[in-house]
């Protein structure tokens, strides 16, 4: 059954200005959208970058969708009003604010892409697969799944960070790495609680753990990219245009994101012996490798 969306939330889509940041505590502010400083951009010297502009565009109609996988993910979790609470009112708005940064900035950068019409070509395509039969069939196991679908996030915006020559987007991908990397600590938090409760095998979660690593790009982001390619320039169709795609994100987290910090997310959710876990990180190539490999 495909997820109804919620008009209130199509409007917060078509105003990203007014995606405000939730603080995650009285004390601490985060950042905002109008924290970046876009008018400081020099159109001229970096419009050409075509990279750039996918990763951006891309990233902007994923994040911005996130909200069909936050109310499948509460309806999954109902009852429990603690991770409820959290992916109501941390996890999904922070995840639109990177949808609304990233559009934003590719909208001043490349005020000719139409962001709108290909975002709703996007959604109306992604959201018949965005479906609660889709999530693993235990709670401990959905949330395993998580933090690899975090760990995939991190890197991409720590490679972008790492990658970005123009300000704005160099420091946009530093806020937003910040932000996945939290959420995965937030995911594994709630996995520990769920597997102390179902006390999954390890096996179990091994399997978990690589089913989803070897679909880390899956649906929502060949969705996503069918509906930017064919604005930058090209001589390619979708799928060797895709494919090239794939290729230069591949290299840009060879560079720019260490293996052994993703190898300890990866593994983190088998609970090893910390021994084991340093051993595994130190020789972590194969499964480096093996993850990279589902990118391209």
């Amino acid at each position: 059954m495909a997820v109804m969306i919620d008009p209130a939330i199509q409007s917060q889509r078509r105003a990203p200005a007014a995606a405000k940041c939730r603080s995650a505590s009285l004390s601490e502010r985060h950042w905002e959208i109008e924290d970046l400083d876009l008018d400081s951009i020099e159109r001229s010297r970096f419009a050409r970058d075509w990279l750039s502009f996918r990763i951006a565009a891309t990233a902007s109609f994923i994040e911005t969708a996130s909200d069909l996988y936050a109310r499948n993910l509460a309806q999954f979790f109902a009852g429990d009003e603690e991770i409820v609470a959290w992916l109501t009112s941390t996890w999904e708005p922070e995840e639109l604010r990177h949808g609304a940064a990233l559009r934003s900035y590719v909208e001043h950068l490349w005020p000719e892409f139409s962001w709108e019409q290909r975002f709703d070509a996007f959604l109306a395509e992604y959201s018949r697969t965005c479906t609660i039969p889709d999530l693993e069939p235990a709670g401990a196991l959905e949330l395993a799944a998580r933090c690899i679908v975090e760990m995939g996030t991190s890197a991409l915006y720590r490679a972008l960070h790492g990658y970005a020559r123009e300000p704005v987007l160099k420091n946009l991908g530093a806020l937003i790495y910040a932000d996945e990397v939290r959420h995965y600590k937030h995911f594994y938090r709630h996995f520990l609680r769920y597997h102390q409760r179902e006390r999954q095998s390890r096996l179990e979660v091994a399997r978990t753990l690589l089913r989803r690593l070897l679909a880390t790009r899956g649906e929502d982001g060949l969705y996503a990219y069918r509906h930017v390619w064919d604005f930058a320039p090209t001589r390619k169709g979708f799928e060797g245009d895709y494919r090239s795609f794939g290729q230069e994100l591949t290299m840009l987290i060879r560079v720019h994101a260490p293996p052994e910090m993703l190898t300890h997310m990866i593994l983190k959710p088998l609970s090893l012996h910390p021994r084991v876990m340093n051993a595994a990180a130190r020789m972590s190539g194969p499964l480096y490798r093996l993850w990279l490999s589902a990118q391209t």
